[in-house]
C-alpha cells in the first residue's frame, strides 16, 4: 500500500467523505485570468479580502515554502431528512442555509486535519512541514479540489461531486511531503442550466459569470450596511444564506445525507423565529450561536436580515 493510500484511508477514518491529492504547483494561466478578471469586474462586491494575497490564493508554495503536495478533503453537509412539522402561522420564521444548521465547520475540519498531519508524521517521519487551510486561508480551494479529483466546478460555481452533489465543505493540507497525485474527473454540467434558472436575483449570469453583488448568500452574510430595497425584496424569507442554486442541481437530488455523526447538526436552526432574533441581546446572541457560522455575522446584521424577512413576509 502506498503512502498516499494510507493517508486517504486515514482521512476517511477521520470522517471525511472525499480526499484527493494534487501537486503544489500554481493554478494554470486560464484559471488565474478567470479569477483576476472576476475581481477587476467588481464581481466580488465588498469582499475586499479577495483582492489581497493573490499570489497565495493561486500558489500553495507561497503559503508553505518548499511545498510539494496538496491534500484536498471534502465533508458532505447535506442535512438528514426531518419529519415536517405542522406550520405555525402565528410565528414568523425565516430559513437558514443548510451548512449553518451544523456546528462551525471551520473548527470541526481543522481539528481533524491536525489529527491527519499527526498521522502523516507518524508514518512518514519527522521534519515534514504542513499548512492547514479551511476557507479563511487565502487559497482558491475549489479549483485545487477539482484538480485533485474531488469534483468539477459547476455553473453554480460550486464544487460538484457526481455522487455527493455540491453541499460539500472543503479543507486542505499543504505539505513538503511529495505524494502520488490524482487526476481530475471528467464530469460536467452538460447543457443543464437549472441553477441559473433557480437563482432568485440573477447573480448566476447566463454568460457563466457570477456576480456576488446580487447573490443572496453574499447580501445576507458578507454585505455591510443597508441592503438595496430591490434586492432586499428578493431575499424573501432567507435569514442567512441561500441554497437555491445548490438544491436545483440534478447531482444534488440523489446525494446522500451527511453520514458523519460527530458533525453536530441542529435541526432547530433550519428556521428561526424572527421576533426572537429581533429581541436578542448581545449576550443572548453569543450564547445561542457560540458554535455556529452565524456568529461571524454579528447581531446587528442578523437583526437587519430578520427585519427584511419580516417585511417580506408581510407582503
Amino acid at each position: 500500500m502506498t503512502l498516499a493510500k494510507d493517508i486517504k484511508l486515514k482521512a476517511i477514518e477521520l470522517g471525511f467523505d472525499l480526499v484527493g491529492i494534487t501537486d503544489a504547483s500554481a493554478l494554470n494561466t486560464e484559471q488565474v485570468e478567470l479569477l483576476t478578471g472576476w475581481l477587476k469586474a467588481g464581481c466580488a462586491g465588498q469582499m475586499n479580502y479577495m483582492h489581497k494575497n493573490l499570489e497565495k490564493r493561486i500558489d500553495p508554495t507561497k503559503l508553505l515554502k518548499n511545498a510539494q503536495s496538496l491534500i484536498c478533503l471534502g465533508l458532505n453537509y447535506k442535512p438528514p431528512k426531518q419529519k415536517p412539522k405542522p406550520p405555525d402561522h402565528t410565528v414568523p420564521t425565516a430559513t437558514v442555509a443548510n451548512y449553518a444548521q451544523y456546528e462551525d465547520y471551520h473548527l470541526f475540519i481543522k481539528k481533524r486535519l491536525r489529527k491527519l498531519t499527526g498521522f502523516i508524521t507518524s508514518i512518514a517521519g519527522q521534519g515534514l512541514q504542513f499548512k492547514i487551510c479551511v476557507d479563511s486561508v487565502p487559497l482558491t480551494e475549489r479549483a485545487f479540489a477539482a484538480r485533485a479529483g474531488l469534483g468539477f466546478i459547476g455553473k453554480n460555481h460550486m464544487l460538484i461531486n457526481p455522487k455527493l452533489g455540491c453541499q460539500i465543505t472543503l479543507g486542505e493540507v499543504i505539505t513538503t511531503l511529495k505524494l502520488q497525485t490524482d487526476e481530475p474527473i471528467t464530469a460536467d454540467c452538460s447543457n443543464c442550466d437549472k441553477c441559473i434558472d433557480a437563482c432568485p436575483t440573477g447573480a448566476l449570469r447566463p454568460d457563466g459569470q457570477f456576480d456576488a453583488n446580487k447573490c443572496i448568500s453574499y447580501l445576507t452574510i458578507e454585505y455591510e450596511g443597508r441592503i438595496p430595497p430591490a434586492l432586499a425584496e428578493k431575499i424573501g424569507d432567507r435569514l442567512f444564506g441561500c441554497d437555491e442554486c445548490v438544491l436545483a442541481c440534478p447531482y444534488q437530488q440523489n446525494a446522500p445525507a451527511c453520514k458523519n455523526k460527530e458533525f453536530k447538526f441542529y435541526s432547530d436552526r433550519a428556521k428561526l423565529d424572527l421576533h426572537q432574533i429581533l429581541n436578542l441581546t448581545q449576550e443572548d446572541f453569543e450564547a445561542k450561536f457560540a458554535d455556529s457560522p452565524i456568529k461571524r455575522l454579528g447581531l446587528e446584521r442578523l437583526k437587519r436580515n430578520a427585519q427584511i424577512c419580516l417585511e417580506n413576509l408581510k407582503k
